[in-house]
């Protein structure tokens, strides 16, 4: 069974740091893109970051531009997520996904497995 299992959120006030990691087992997702998406209450799904399948390309939704870095460590099967400066309107249930092809994706549908989630929120 393909698995995505995301590690890493809570609670932290403005300005602060939280690391997400996602770890995959049942397969190995080193030929593919990876990504991170969220969506807060009453909000849909958004994007957050991608990265492609040897961690060479990176992209970045203006909002956290500056203030977040993705990484992979396709040996050990892991995606990471450091957020740095974090603001309330982070808040948010954050996804990581992986890709169905090796290029680097914005659209949700182009990711063809998810994990379960992991709650970051963060105070005023």
């Amino acid at each position: 069974q393909v698995q995505l299992v995301e590690s890493g959120g809570g609670l932290v006030q403005a300005g602060g740091s939280l690391r997400l990691s996602c770890a995959a087992s049942g397969r190995t997702f080193s030929s593919n893109a990876m990504g991170w998406f969220r969506q807060a209450p009453g909000r849909e799904r958004e994007f957050v970051s991608g990265i492609n399948w040897s961690g060479g390309i990176t992209s970045y939704a203006d909002l956290v531009k500056g203030r977040f870095t993705i990484s992979r460590g396709n040996a050990k099967n892991i995606l990471e997520l450091q957020m740095n400066s974090l603001k309330p309107e982070d808040t948010a249930v954050y996804y990581c996904a992986g890709a169905i092809s090796s290029r680097i994706s914005t659209r949700a549908a182009d990711f063809g497995t998810w994990g379960q989630g992991t709650q970051v929120t963060v105070s005023s």
